[in-house]
């Protein structure tokens, strides 16, 4: 048996497509899953992608209840058990100082908060990863809204207004897109140790050249709009993922022509 959390949510809904013998817990569910839960025995990996990953949320009692308690309540049954665990963190720790742990918001603080507290305990573990997935994008984000990547908010103005709206400055701003199909290949097989690993392409693309591409893909028109005043001081103007996974990553026009 496999538990993949989160199974409604974007990456989590791949990974259920792709393997077999799934229990499957939703985020509305995830404590009265642990309480009532008895046959750990029986699971033989856990894919643990459940979180609020609204980066703009500020209740913090809820971003603490979900990616923290829940978090560190469902390793601690991984450790009883020697149950081998993937889970989902987030390029966000990183912040505008790469390289190091510097979170902007308090979603990727409390990515951060796990990530120390699995370093400092993974010897407890059977194994355990960590992931840190810069910007996922592909089929199946629409639930998300304005929390979808921008390759499918972009792609999805274009065909529905024949426009695409981007920030001013748009060209400044980079971020290293990843594709879900790749994303699930790693997280399904990799044969990386325990450890906390970078999960992106490796390459650094400009959210205007983002748009450009699906621009000419499926024609239209590029507006330029003001930056949002509230996300001034909370936006990482750029990411790119340490070459760790030995992977043919696609590029967002190599995914734009297969889908």
């Amino acid at each position: 048996m496999n538990i993949v959390t989160g199974y409604m949510g974007f990456i989590a809904s791949h990974i259920c497509d792709r393997i077999s013998d799934v229990f499957a817990v939703e985020q509305d569910d995830c404590f009265e899953f642990l309480q009532n839960f008895k046959d750990w025995s029986k699971v033989k990996f856990i894919y643990h992608l459940g979180a609020i990953s609204e980066t703009t949320c500020t209740d913090i009692a809820k971003i603490y209840k979900y990616n923290i308690d829940f978090s560190l309540q469902l390793f601690e049954k991984a450790i009883e058990y020697q149950i081998p665990i993937r889970y989902a963190s987030s390029a966000s720790v990183y912040g505008n100082t790469y390289g190091s742990i510097n979170p902007l918001n308090h979603y990727a603080m409390s990515k951060a908060s796990i990530d120390l507290w699995v370093e400092e305990n993974m010897h407890r573990f059977k194994h355990i990863q960590g992931l840190r997935f810069f910007n996922v994008y592909g089929d199946g984000e629409e639930h998300k809204g304005n929390q979808a990547s921008p390759v499918s908010k972009f792609r999805k103005e274009i065909k529905e207004r024949g426009t695409i709206s981007i920030f001013e400055d748009s060209e400044s701003y980079y971020r290293d897109f990843i594709c879900v199909e790749d994303v699930v290949d790693i997280m399904i097989d990799n044969k990386l140790i325990s450890g906390i690993y970078d999960l992106g392409s490796s390459n650094s693309v400009s959210f205007y050249d983002i748009a450009n591409c699906i621009r000419q893909k499926y024609g239209g028109t590029i507006k330029i709009i003001p930056f949002p005043k509230h996300l001034e001081g909370k936006y990482q103007t750029s990411t790119k993922a340490k070459e760790v996974f030995q992977h043919p990553f696609k590029s967002v026009s190599e995914w734009l022509d297969q889908n």
